[in-house]
């Protein structure tokens, strides 16, 4: 017997057909002797709506009020999947993040789970009942106010109740069978990954691929969590996540890691330039210490040389759109501080990255990427490298052909059948 935690998105859980279709998976899963807790999203578009139905209210709901609201579309979803549940002969009891014993901090929007006390849920199991969390949620430790844990909550509920329950591995269920060498919606060709290290995946997250976000990654990675990546659409074996070696015929670890894991893309950021920045010690310092006071995060710098006849230099650096607005507001008011000249602000970029790592032992990837892409035409803007990641910012509107020239350029391309997004959104 297996204890295996199963995560359903929104897209899987999307009407009352896709949520019975669900519920027999489940059903056979339970049926062939193993315990069973599933994390489910909110169903389909529910959050986006629940968001917009806020915003017809005020324009600024308090952030309290907001995660009371938005737990409900799991609270649906998951009331739902244990009927149909029951509906099969198979008993299953449903639980709200707090019930489950999920506890985060205070910080309403983007709480970040703390512990996991999940005591219901085992006794839920040892009565031989599959247990349905609802993703997305928990409560804080002292106050119990109810808190939501920003994009890709579930996916993070469902490997931290799978450290906690000491789960044999944690079930992913995507609308896409498994995690692809590139977006198969930009790619067809996309070749499936039959498995990928954590730090692979963690840099694939990072850079811009969607089907796994980044803190689901590191809290497995931290607790040694086997993640399966698979589509509730089809039975297709799907893609593990994991650092343990895959046994061969002989019980042999895994052969050599092929060069190059995959190409993740990112339309999300914004560069920023600050123009004309003295060249003394202290600041790029002062620079970087007031991005980071208005709470944005920057992932690429470049400081171009400073210019010998005026003794100044221009500082670039890329952050996420959404945070664009207070990083330029923070700076303007520091402006006459640090004595820059102007500040410029483009949000039409796009950022790929090549991630495998073979790549730290193969000589040459650096050029065959930059050659690929200057083969089809596309102007590097930025450039970033880690020990298995190469990322570069080009203009957005190059992006998808981008991805498509190194895709084929490292040969990643699948001679098999065109990968499917079943469900149309790659989650």
């Amino acid at each position: 017997m297996a204890l295996i935690v199963q995560k359903y998105g929104g897209s899987s859980v999307a009407d009352a057909t896709s949520i019975k279709r669900v519920a027999k998976r489940i059903a056979e899963a339970k049926r062939a002797g193993n315990d069973v807790v599933v994390v489910v999203s909110a169903m389909g578009d529910t959050t986006d709506e629940l968001i917009d139905l806020a915003n017809q209210i005020t324009p600024l709901p308090p952030s309290r009020e907001m995660d009371i609201l938005l737990t409900a579309g799991e609270r649906i979803s998951m009331s739902l999947l244990a009927m149909a549940i029951a509906n099969l002969g198979v008993e299953a009891q449903s639980f709200t993040g707090q019930q489950a014993g999920v506890i985060t901090d205070t910080a309403h929007g983007k709480a970040r789970i703390i512990d996991v006390t999940p005591s219901r849920i085992r006794a839920t199991l040892d009565d031989g009942s599959v247990a349905i969390v609802a993703g997305f949620q928990g409560v804080t430790q002292h106050t119990n106010d109810v808190t939501t844990l920003g994009r890709g909550g579930s996916d993070t509920t469902a490997v931290a109740l799978a450290a906690a329950l000491d789960a044999d591995v944690c079930e992913i269920y995507t609308d896409v069978d498994g995690v692809f060498s590139a977006d198969p919606r930009i790619v067809p060709t996309a070749r499936k990954l039959d498995r990928i290290s954590y730090d692979e995946m963690l840099e694939m997250a990072a850079s811009g691929a969607k089907v796994l976000v980044l803190r689901c990654v590191e809290y497995a990675r931290r607790y040694g969590v086997p993640v399966h990546v698979r589509s509730s659409f089809s039975g297709h074996t799907g893609t593990l996540v994991t650092n343990s070696p895959a046994e061969g015929p002989e019980g042999e670890g895994q052969m050599e890691q092929p060069i190059i894991a995959g190409v993740a893309h990112d339309r999300s950021e914004a560069k920023v330039t600050v123009v004309g920045v003295p060249d003394v010690p202290g600041k790029a310092a002062r620079i970087f210490h007031v991005v980071a006071a208005s709470g944005a995060n920057i992932d690429m710098i470049v400081q171009n040389v400073s210019a010998a006849a005026t003794g100044r230099t221009d500082i670039s650096f890329t952050l996420p759109q959404s945070d664009g607005a207070a990083a330029i507001t923070a700076l303007t008011e520091q402006q006459g501080e640090i004595g820059f000249a102007s500040l410029q602000y483009d949000d039409a970029i796009g950022k790929l990255s090549l991630i495998g790592a073979g790549m730290k032992s193969h000589p040459g990837v650096s050029a065959k990427l930059f050659e690929a892409l200057s083969d089809a035409g596309i102007n590097i803007e930025m450039i970033s490298t880690s020990e298995i990641r190469i990322s570069v910012v080009t203009r957005a509107e190059s992006l998808d052909d981008a991805v498509r020239a190194v895709h084929t350029a490292f040969e990643l391309d699948s001679t098999e059948d065109e990968a499917v997004v079943y469900g149309g959104t790659g989650r």
